[in-house]
This record gives C-alpha cells, structure tokens and sequence, in this order.
C-alpha cells in the first residue's frame, strides 16, 4: 500500500490528465446522447407504427460488444478521440432513449385528461404534465448511460481515445500492476460518484405528491 501511494504521488501529473481526459469523454459522450435520445425518444410516443421496430432494434444494438463497436469504427473514421466518442455517443443513447420512451409512454391517461380538461393544448401536456412526470425514469437512463460510459470510455485508450485506459493498458503491457492501479481505481470511483450524485437527482426530480 505504501508503495502504491508513493508511485501515485510519483505520477500524479499523469493520474491528472488521464482523469481530466475521461471525465471529458463521459461527459460529452452522455450529453450528447442525452440531446439526441430525449427528444427522439418523446417523438417515438408519438408514431406508435414506428416505435416497436425502432426499439427492438435499440434492444439489439445495445447487445453488442463496445469492442466490437470500436473495431467497426476504427477502419471507417480513423483512431483518436474524435471516433471513441462517436462510439461512445452511439451507447449513451440506449438506455436514455429507452427509458425516455417508457417515462412517457407510461404517464397514466388520468394526468393528460386532467391537463386537457384544463384547457392545456399537446404541447402544455408534454411539458408541464407528461416530462415532469416521466423525469425520473429519463434521469434512471442518464445514470445508467453515464456509468456503462465510464467503463466503456477505459476500452478507448485502444483507438487512442486516452483517458484512464491509457493507464491501464500501459500497466498490462508493461506488468506494471501499480499502473493498473492508477487506472483501474479512479475509474471504479468515477463510476460509484456519478452514480451516487445523479441518483439524487433522481430523487428531486420526482413531482411533488409522488415521492411517498
């Protein structure tokens, strides 16, 4: 442990930058599913002929390997950190698109009749009843998106999209486990943080009169 803890004081500079670099990836990578998949996911309520084919299709994706997603993306846009995010982007979007398509499509038709009753025309209904209410099940798919991309985003040191897998491999290439360490811990505690901190956005989000 003593020797851990001098070799991270040793490479701290590294540890920084990798780290730097990887919450950069995530959260770009998450953001920008998150822009694409909400509203496409809200638009899928609306063309129920094209929802089920679209998201058994999701279903499949997501079954992929991120491995096998970035060898396919290698030859095709290069290596670097422009196509680890493509990549990544691609993921983040399933489970936020999923879970913004069930939030949705799950709000109880008494909420809507009771909006419509009032005077709300579609769009009110969308906004002030049908998204408050779906909000906590969409920020459920951001959680789970932005931990897979924690992990996966590891995998992009492959294609030189750098971030804590840079640390790791070099560890596993050079049987430097200290290196693997640098790596692989951050990037645990990465996970468990962002876990925790969107997991009490999750809980404000719940409307008012449903938190019980």
């Amino acid at each position: 442990m003593i020797d851990f803890i001098r070799f991270v004081a040793e490479n701290r500079s590294d540890l920084y930058s990798a780290l730097t670099q990887h919450i950069f990836i995530t959260i770009t990578a998450v953001l920008s599913g998150a822009v694409l998949a909400i509203p496409f996911g809200i638009f899928l309520t609306r063309r129920p002929a094209i929802a089920n084919p679209v998201m058994a299709a999701v279903g499949v994706s997501q079954t992929i390997p991120s491995l096998v997603m970035f060898g396919i993306a290698m030859p095709i846009l290069g290596i670097g950190v422009k196509t680890a995010l493509v990549v990544l982007v691609i993921y983040s979007i399933f489970p936020i698109l999923r879970n913004t398509f069930t939030g949705i499509s799950g709000v109880d038709e008494k909420y809507k009749e009771a909006a419509k009753g009032m005077g709300m025309n579609g769009r009110q209904v969308l906004f002030n009843v049908e998204i408050p209410l779906a909000m906590p099940l969409i920020i459920t798919g951001i959680r789970i998106s932005t931990v897979y991309i924690i992990s996966w985003a590891t995998l992009a040191a492959l294609i030189g999209g750098g971030g804590l897998g840079d640390l790791i491999f070099t560890g596993l290439q050079t049987y430097n486990y200290n290196m693997i360490l640098l790596g692989a811990l951050p990037a645990c505690i990465l996970a468990v943080a962002a876990n925790g901190i969107i997991g009490l956005l999750q809980k404000a989000a719940v409307p008012k009169g449903l938190d019980k």
